[in-house]
């Protein structure tokens, strides 16, 4: 039987709307479970909302953009704002440094090499973020920590009992340490999955030219593996801009004066230290504004130069 136009344009629109049907439970769960609470997140962060209002004793008031205005009034926010970018553009660039380079070198050792580092990485990748902070945080005790007495013992005396935690920038660099060694195997993982699907009469053409192995992993490697490379970029984005648990443990809060704050620790004292809820939901509205835009911006950017994401 032939088909009419108007028949065939139904099928059309019934196949196109299919997998929509099938997604749509998964979008329902998403909608419960991601949807409604940013929702409440903005809408706390527009009243008043402090202990009073939580316990009753006051009504909650609508106040508008108020939150926001105290917020970007204050000096010590522009800080830590500040202080979260840096922090988590450095985290970002060593854990893909770190996990590109591992993942090349997984492809150059043999079987039983690979194997213990790829144990040994996925064992760091499963340690709970609160585990591996206190193990870090026992590791470079200035009393009891191994690694003060391994430097003091290579002749590094200035190391002997140095309290790791008392600086800001070493007490930022340890967590870094921390925050990389537990992030890099998803990149080691995904990069090095991407390689072994690059084909190797590439790699060999290239090595047959004379390129070195930095160059193979620039001209070749890198170019074949962007679209693995944006997913873990933006994945180590999202998990190091709103880094909670590593600062919070291992600097005991936010480090001496608040001289380790990042944006997320910094709305959890506002919101629960401090009872302001609606100044700790307008940081966090300020996050998801600021993560969407460099994610979305990226992808832009990719688009621009004729990636298919």
């Amino acid at each position: 039987m032939k088909r009419t136009p108007v028949v065939r344009a139904r099928v059309t629109r019934a196949k196109g709307g299919a997998p929509w049907l099938y997604l749509a439970p998964a979008l329902v769960v998403l909608g419960g479970l991601l949807v409604y609470p940013v929702y409440e997140l903005g809408l706390i962060s527009f009243l008043e909302y402090t202990q009073a209002q939580v316990s009753g004793g006051e009504p909650t008031g609508f106040q508008g953009l108020a939150n926001y205005r105290a917020l970007f009034a204050d000096a010590q926010f522009r800080q830590v704002l500040l202080t979260t970018v840096v922090f988590a553009a450095a985290c970002v660039v060593a854990t893909l440094a770190v996990g590109c380079a591992l993942a090349v070198l997984l492809t150059r050792i043999r079987a039983l090499p690979r194997l213990a580092l790829t144990l040994a990485a996925l064992g760091a990748w499963a340690t709970p973020a609160i585990t591996g902070s206190t193990v870090w945080v026992f590791l470079f005790d200035p009393d009891f920590g191994p690694v003060d007495k391994a430097l003091s013992r290579l002749g590094l005396s200035g190391f002997d009992g140095y309290a790791w935690t008392y600086d800001r920038y070493s007490a930022f660099a340890l967590v870094l340490l921390e925050i990389v060694w537990c992030s890099f195997p998803f990149v080691m993982v995904t990069v090095h999955a991407g390689i072994r699907a690059i084909p190797g009469e590439v790699l060999e053409a290239a090595a047959l030219d004379g390129a070195s192995q930095w160059r193979i992993w620039r001209d070749v490697m890198a170019p074949m593996l962007r679209p693995v490379l944006v997913v873990v970029t933006i994945q180590s984005v999202i998990w190091d801009f709103k880094v909670f648990t590593q600062i919070y443990v291992m600097t005991n809060g936010g480090g001496i004066a608040g001289q380790n704050l990042t944006l997320n620790v910094y709305a959890y004292q506002k919101a629960f230290a401090s009872s302001q809820y609606g100044l700790g939901s307008a940081i966090g509205v300020v996050m998801l504004l600021i993560l969407l835009a460099v994610t979305l911006g990226y992808l832009r950017l990719l688009r621009r130069q004729g990636e298919e994401i």
